[in-house]
């Protein structure tokens, strides 16, 4: 099982590639097919993601340099050289991003009717409107500091909005201050004002207000500049898991020290002086490579509220409504579907609704004896935890691992862990040096005096919010040795069980990575043999070396590989002797691919599988993870339509070039939109039952 021995240009820096990832966000916003504010989300989002990315990656990196850490990535760069070449990168990213949101997407906006205005443009008539939202809903939230020998520079929060002024004091010309104040949060981004007919409404930012009024906020100084600025800190914060007694309030503890995090970013607006840009750079200890200069309004995920401000819908995506699974409709009780066949699950397209439904109907249902279930990421009205508690009081037993160390999720994850407590459930906060990434639901239910288990495995989480933006699949079953794997799955997760072999699930850290290894190698074999070879692994990121060095030794042995990967992906495809027959494709849409798939053609007895794991070293060194294979007929070929329609795709499709560029498919005919065909395929499918049930029913036969 020899893998060829690959060297640093063999692979693409992976922060590196997810800001090529960004980028194809961005071509979202430049994008005329999508509605106006579908472009706007799509800005708002490239800013998202870029925080966070600095927060976690960039962060890593900074204290990698600060240890004096010199050791290569796979792609052959320094932690130095990476955050001098993600810098570069994130410049040109703003500065395209910027160039719409001032040139396109300003003129789209005015041509509806709506326009954003700066303090210095307002007519008398707007400031005296302005002056009293000021005074009556503004002032009263603002804290004005000002800095000195007895108030040192505030604590400033991570991506919060702030307003740096220069100050001069009118008494003593000779010393210059610094005042901050914080564009607060808890007020609205912007505020409607009188336009100049009724077809326009004008805007104003609440920064561009505050900015108006800080001759007011700093009446004792003459103000010699300003300029709004917005900090990123380090959150790459570890967990001592090891000599925690309580793991709750190390998280807790956790959470508080992200305010204190290194600094590692800074924007500015493009206007500031040099005297104040200096006094930021030196408060926060940064260096121009880490400053950049924004020709625009900071932050701009206020653009998602944006599409609040039109009735009309076609600016925006036409709403799907996810719709029940055929399947799960065959009896009024789910667990008679189920026992029936066995369901897979596509959302966006097919409704989430259905498991939240089944586990209401498990909490009340006297014939089930026990719930237990994983959660990642919930949100923050959970229809899910709401059952779950239900349960408990209905006297279930139920337990459930909330994974308190899913990042930035953490506090929600708290609140949530000690509701479910309160209502009786046992929770599991975790498991020590692992992060719980499966997802998975098993419900046990006495049946004619049996015992049966019934189980949802999927590859996204138990959010009902995300399940509407996320695609994923997910298999609802009572398969009989698998549901004993899932049983053997949750009795190691809430304590120190040692399980045999799986009988056909597949775990990680124990078994994934190896399991791959050999469903690799079985195609690379079969190709040596001559015998056809293909595979298709569709994910959101492709990082592990290991796993990369083997797919590039069985394309060099003439195994076709399709890779689907929506994010990072730090394979080079299309290099002659080394990966020509791997092609990769990344897919940017209305919905955020999540799915992970994995196919593979074992000789015409096709496998395929679905999964919580990407091919990335944390996936399947750091976390449990769980992978089961489809093995109902009508499943597999829902999997395989998925898949098919994936590689179809010309619309939003990008094809990952040997050099780590994206490129647009080229194609004579329409662009193929693979998601929207899905929508339209789903709901052919909903209809078609439905037509057949009301058939049915009309011959009596139901």
């Amino acid at each position: 099982m020899d893998s060829y021995l690959s060297s640093p240009q063999d692979f693409i820096n992976r922060e590196l590639s997810f800001l090529e990832f960004n980028h194809r966000v961005l071509e979202e916003v430049k994008d005329q097919n999508n509605p106006l504010f579908e472009r706007l989300k799509f800005a708002a989002i490239v800013i998202s993601n870029l925080d966070e990315f600095y927060m976690i990656r960039y962060g890593t990196l900074s204290d990698q340099i600060h240890a004096k850490i010199y050791k290569r990535d796979s792609s052959g760069m320094t932690p130095k050289e990476q955050t001098t070449a993600i810098n570069r990168r994130t410049r040109i990213l703003l500065d395209d991003l910027y160039h719409l949101v001032n040139g396109k997407i300003k003129k789209d906006l005015k041509n509806i009717g709506i326009e954003f205005l700066d303090h210095k443009s307002l007519t008398e008539e707007q400031l005296s409107y302005v002056d009293s939202i000021y005074e009556h809903s503004i002032y009263p939230v603002l804290t004005p500091m000002v800095v000195d020998s007895s108030r040192p520079f505030p604590l400033i929060t991570s991506e919060t909005l702030n307003i740096a002024v220069l100050l001069e004091d009118k008494a003593s010309l000779e010393k210059h201050h610094i005042g901050t104040i914080q564009v607060p949060n808890v007020l609205d981004r912007f505020y409607y004002i009188p336009g100049s007919s009724d077809t326009e409404k004008q805007y104003i930012l609440l920064e561009e207000i505050l900015k108006l009024k800080l001759k007011d906020l700093f009446n004792a100084f003459d103000i010699l500049g300003y300029s709004c600025y917005r900090i990123s800190r380090n959150a790459d914060l570890e967990y001592n898991e090891e000599e925690a007694d309580d793991l709750l309030e190390v998280i807790k503890e956790t959470i508080k020290l992200r305010k204190w995090g290194n600094v590692i970013k800074l924007e500015v607006e493009k206007h500031i002086s040099s005297e104040l840009l200096e006094y930021l750079m030196d408060e926060f200890e940064l260096t121009k490579e880490n400053v950049f200069q924004i020709d625009g309004p900071l932050d701009l995920r206020f653009l998602h509220k944006v599409s609040r401000l039109h009735v009309d819908e076609s600016l925006k995506f036409k709403e799907i409504i996810p719709l029940p699974v055929p399947e799960l409709l065959s009896h009024d009780d789910l667990f008679q579907s189920i026992t029936h066949k066995d369901a897979l699950l596509h959302h966006p397209y097919d409704s989430f609704s259905t498991i939240v439904k089944l586990v209401k109907q498990a909490a009340s249902d006297p014939d089930v004896l026990a719930i237990k279930q994983t959660l990642y990421r919930v949100s923050g009205n959970s229809p899910i935890v709401k059952a779950l508690a239900e349960a408990a009081e209905n006297g279930k037993q139920v337990t459930v691992l909330v994974e308190l160390k899913a990042r930035f999720d953490e506090e929600n994850n708290i609140n949530w862990a000690l509701r479910l407590e309160k209502a009786g459930c046992h929770v599991i906060y975790g498991v020590t040096g692992l992060k719980t990434h499966c997802k998975a639901l098993l419900i046990i239910r006495r049946e004619n005096s049996e015992i049966k288990r019934y189980f949802h495995v999927g590859t996204g989480n138990y959010n009902d919010i995300t399940a509407k933006l996320y695609t994923d699949v997910s298999l609802v079953s009572c398969n009989g040795e698998l549901a004993e794997d899932i049983s053997d799955l949750f009795n190691r997760l809430s304590g120190h069980y040692k399980y045999g072999k799986m009988r056909q699930a597949i775990l990680a850290p124990e078994d994934m990575r190896n399991y791959f290894t050999q469903l690799i190698e079985r195609e690379r074999k079969a190709a040596k043999e001559g015998h056809k070879a293909y595979m298709i692994a569709k994910m959101n990121s492709l990082v592990d070396k290991d796993i990369i060095e083997k797919l590039y030794a069985a394309s060099k042995d003439g195994v076709e590989i399709d890779l689907i990967i929506r994010g990072i992906c730090c394979l080079r495809p299309g290099i002659k002797g080394l990966s020509e027959n791997i092609k990769v494709r990344s897919i940017v849409g209305r919905f955020l691919e999540h799915s992970r798939i994995f196919y593979f053609y074992n000789r015409g007895n096709e496998e395929l599988y679905i999964s919580s794991a990407d091919w990335m070293e944390r996936n399947l060194n750091k976390r449990i993870e769980l992978m089961i294979p489809v093995t109902n007929d009508d499943a597999k070929h829902k999997l395989k339509t998925i898949l098919d329609l994936n590689l179809k795709d010309t619309a939003k499709a990008r094809v990952l070039t040997s050099t780590g560029e994206y490129k647009r498919m080229q194609t004579k005919d329409d662009p193929y939109n693979c998601q929207e065909d899905l929508i339209i395929r789903t709901e052919r499918k909903f209809n078609k039952y439905r037509k057949r049930l009301a058939k049915l029913q009309r011959e009596g036969r139901l």
